[in-house]
């Protein structure tokens, strides 16, 4: 039989050492070394990622030195830098004209609806698309919603036409023949915003289901099968393990959008509007692309484009922040 110190020392070697340990500091020239060791361990990775720092610098950063434009009168003759200082002129004026307040409203009231009527879709074909039990089935389905998708908005905007047209689209023949009568869709501002809404969502929705497709493979299978075991109905299932699993991905993803709140696509809007709702239609995008372009005045655009991204860039901090507040953020 073992004696009373042995059982001690046998179970003393056994406990594992103490994990709150300090991290060991490194000053002086011992931090120096260990970071040069370090920066020359990921040489191959730095120099792999230059191409793609000398791509960002030249076409996504010095651009934006152009931003300037929105502090100036632009000419073609001056050029940037010539060109007389006009201060926050431009913004003044962008605030002060009712139209340029009824653009900033268009264009928060068509993004504000996207996002509300169209974010949920892709979840919601994710969440279905998950119960299909045939792969087969599946899997034409899936191609099917993916397939909008490619088509690029002058395709759609054909369709939309030739679906919605009052003296040749299919609806209205059907109207035609069955109640003698025909309804302006594109003409109407109700029916033209619903419209522009499911067109948007046809075209994205099976594509941005991909990601949710994805966040629900990495649910742990065995949740579904101690809920079976405990008598959760498919409802149940959805409710308690499969929502709050896609939780963390849909809200990066609504953070994200809401980056773009004063981003309505230019082509899906330019495709769909007409004089006839141009009340309605005319966003921020249309409105650069017309003043810019057409017109020449590059400043106003600028200053308008500016305050597009600003705004953009609030709303995604507000949201982030929200986010944080419910575990969960961007950064």
């Amino acid at each position: 039989m073992k004696s009373m110190d042995d059982s001690v020392s046998s179970v003393t070697t056994t406990i594992p050492p103490a994990t709150d340990a300090k991290p060991v500091v490194r000053t002086g020239w011992l931090q120096r070394k260990y970071t040069k060791r370090v920066l020359k361990q990921n040489i191959p990775l730095y120099i792999m990622f230059i191409p793609i720092l000398i791509y960002f610098l030249i076409f996504k950063y010095y651009p934006m030195t152009g931003l300037v434009i929105a502090f100036k009168k632009y000419t073609f003759i001056k050029g940037i830098w010539g060109s007389p200082w006009a201060g926050l002129d431009m913004f003044k004026l962008i605030f002060s004209t009712k139209q340029m307040t009824n653009i900033i409203w268009n264009t928060l009231r068509l993004s504000g609806l996207s996002i509300i009527v169209g974010f949920p879709m892709p979840i919601i074909l994710a969440l279905l698309l998950n119960e299909v039990r045939k792969m087969w089935f599946k899997r034409i389905v899936q191609t099917f919603v993916y397939l909008p998708h490619f088509l690029n908005w002058v395709i759609i905007g054909g369709i939309v036409v030739t679906i919605f047209s009052q003296s040749t689209g299919a609806i209205n023949h059907v109207l035609d023949s069955l109640f003698g009568f025909t309804y302006p869709f594109l003409y109407k501002d109700v029916s033209w915003i619903t419209i522009f809404l499911t067109s948007g969502i046809w075209k994205e929705a099976g594509w941005g289901a991909i990601i949710y497709l994805a966040a629900l493979t990495s649910i742990d299978q065995s949740l579904y099968e101690a809920a079976s075991i405990d008598g959760a109905n498919k409802w149940q299932q959805l409710i308690r393990i499969t929502v709050p699993g896609i939780i963390p991905t849909a809200i990066i993803m609504l953070i994200l959008k809401i980056g773009h709140l004063m981003e309505v696509g230019f082509d899906q809007v330019f495709v769909l509007q007409n004089n006839t709702v141009a009340e309605i239609s005319e966003v921020i995008s249309t409105f650069m692309y017309k003043t810019g372009i057409q017109q020449a005045q590059f400043s106003l655009a600028t200053a308008m484009g500016l305050f597009e991204s600003l705004v953009g860039l609030l709303l995604v901090v507000i949201a982030n922040r929200i986010a944080r507040r419910f575990g969960q953020g961007l950064w």
